[in-house]
């Protein structure tokens, strides 16, 4: 089964950067989509971006022009470069790995992002 896992998670300043990386120990990483997402206090998931196998990405709003997505397949990781944070960016963030035939999705467990002063 596949496993997946977040790492750079941290408390930042606002404005500061962070990269988040996602590591997946299986071997259909290179043929899957991947996306993160994001889950703040009392509020819904949030669909932050997503990179198809191909290398596609597409943004949620609230990350375009401040996030970048990006995959290494020779190291099967994703990852999330988020620069001008802003204290709505605290939440926790989730890697989430798609098979690309039976488009089963897999979880990671999540990394925690603190943007506060």
């Amino acid at each position: 089964q596949v496993q997946l896992v977040e790492s750079g998670g941290e408390l930042v300043q606002p404005g500061g950067s962070l990269r988040l990386s996602c590591a997946a120990n299986g071997s259909i990483f290179s043929g899957s989509a991947m996306a993160w997402y994001r889950q703040a206090p009392g509020k819904q998931r949030e669909l932050v971006a997503t990179i198809t196998s191909g290398g596609i990405t597409n943004y949620g709003d609230s990350a375009k022009g401040r996030f970048t997505i990006s995959r290494d397949n020779a190291k099967n990781t994703v990852y999330l470069q988020m620069n001008g944070l802003k204290p709505e960016d605290t939440a926790v963030y989730y890697c989430n790995l798609k098979t690309p035939i039976a488009r089963r999705n897999y979880w990671g467990q999540g990394t925690q992002v603190t943007v506060s002063s």
